[in-house]
């Protein structure tokens, strides 16, 4: 809802929204600029009652954190027009993997996006069928480039859609995601801020907010209270050049954003070499592709900032058991990422170590912190990241060294 936009609501991905009939979670925005998050009961009766529940809520809520100063119609920069281009503003690339219903779902979303200047890149990969690319080629004949990535993993299909993007920007998000209308506008708006107001690096990367795109069972709830996506609603920026207080950075790369709703400029991504084929989703190593990629574009000397008015939506497994193996894979991304980190910039070793205690001790405070899960508490989730984090650093040499006897076997 959109308190600038009076009865107006619309659900995750942009379509008219209807009456739910249980309680419903609402992101409350002003101009289009997310506030924070409500929740009301269900409201009997059309959305014109959920909406004036939902805004007296909303009123409440930030009368009572004094958030009275907010973004007014037009604040921040617009896109600016584009000179003499021969292809789209933005590359959206979305890696899929037999998920063909959440596929289309996720591609009819982008397609309402408010951007004028974009093409869409769908990598299948190391798919057991063609039902995405029957998909594609069925229902987006002229709006979605297909490409299959045989080899399975998550960064190699990055790499593959980025070799075939023709824009300035390549932005990535998921198969599971919904991304909002105004996703690449906003993400195009923080690149063309440039640097910082003196002069500083300019912005290599750029991550936006991530909310669950529904929360009806209890494994959807127990996600999000686990770890979820969100990074909060304040606009942040990064850069080595002015590294912030943060004690452990730039080693908290998860603090930076989350690989389903990020972008890079094309140059410095290819630049730094894509994403390392040895991390990510679909590999020994679980995931790390994205923290590499943000600590490497910080490494470089560029500016990486988060814009919570870049959003997409991510639809959350609803199975419980999901929980226990998220718990565990957010830890193996996470240790797979510092051994490639130092596999990538070997001189970062020392400041690694010297940061490690605390890394850890933060790690499993925060896990502590979550809300217990029905029949698994933080104690055996906290656990469960322990062991992922000791596995992760073992998780990746295996991936690296699968990764060259693949190279081998193709040349």
């Amino acid at each position: 809802m959109d308190l600038a936009v009076p009865g107006e609501l619309r659900s995750p991905g942009g379509a008219a929204a209807g009456a739910p009939g249980g309680r419903v979670l609402a992101l409350v925005r002003l101009h289009g600029h997310p506030l924070g998050m409500v929740s009301v009961p269900g409201v009997p009766g059309d959305t014109a009652d959920l909406y004036r529940a939902l805004a007296d809520a909303a009123h409440r809520q930030l009368a009572a954190t004094d958030a009275r100063e907010a973004p007014g119609p037009g604040s921040g920069p617009p896109v600016r027009a584009p000179g003499r281009v021969t292809g789209p503003a933005v590359s959206v690339i979305v890696a899929t993997h037999n998920r063909p219903v959440m596929l289309r779902q996720c591609l009819d979303a982008l397609l309402r996006s408010a951007h004028s200047s974009y093409e869409i890149v769908v990598v299948d990969n190391a798919p057991r069928d063609d039902a995405a690319e029957r998909l594609v080629r069925a229902h987006y004949p002229s709006r979605v480039r297909y490409v299959r990535e045989p080899k399975a993993g998550l960064a190699r299909a990055h790499n593959r859609g980025l070799t075939t993007a023709r824009g300035r920007i390549c932005a990535f998000t998921d198969d599971d995601t919904l991304a909002d209308p105004g996703w690449l506008a906003a993400l195009e708006r923080a690149f063309d801020d440039g640097a910082a107001p003196d002069g500083g690096p300019a912005v290599g990367c750029v991550t936006g907010l991530i909310l669950p795109a529904e929360l009806e069972t209890p494994a959807q709830s127990a996600l999000e209270g686990h770890g979820g996506f969100a990074k909060g609603f304040a606009p942040r920026s990064w850069s080595s050049a002015e590294p912030p207080a943060d004690p452990l950075f730039p080693f908290t790369a998860g603090r930076f954003g989350s690989g389903a709703n990020m972008a890079f400029r094309t140059d410095v991504l290819r630049g730094l070499g894509g994403f390392d084929p040895s991390t990510g989703t679909g590999t020994p190593a679980y995931g790390g592709d994205d923290l590499l990629a943000f600590f490497l574009v910080l490494a470089a000397g560029h500016r990486l900032v988060y814009r919570p008015d870049a959003l997409v939506w991510h639809r959350h497994r609803r199975d419980l058991d999901a929980v226990p193996a998220q718990a565990f894979g957010y830890g193996a991304g996470f240790g797979a990422f510092l051994a490639a980190a130092i596999r990538h910039r070997p001189a970062a070793l020392p400041a690694l170590l010297r940061r490690l205690p605390g890394g850890i001790r933060y790690a499993a405070a925060r896990t502590r912190a979550r809300p217990a899960t029905p029949g698994r508490g933080p104690d055996r989730l906290a656990l469960l990241e322990l062991r992922g984090l000791l596995y992760g650093p073992v998780g990746y040499l295996r991936s690296v060294y699968d990764t060259r006897r693949h190279s081998r076997s193709v040349t």
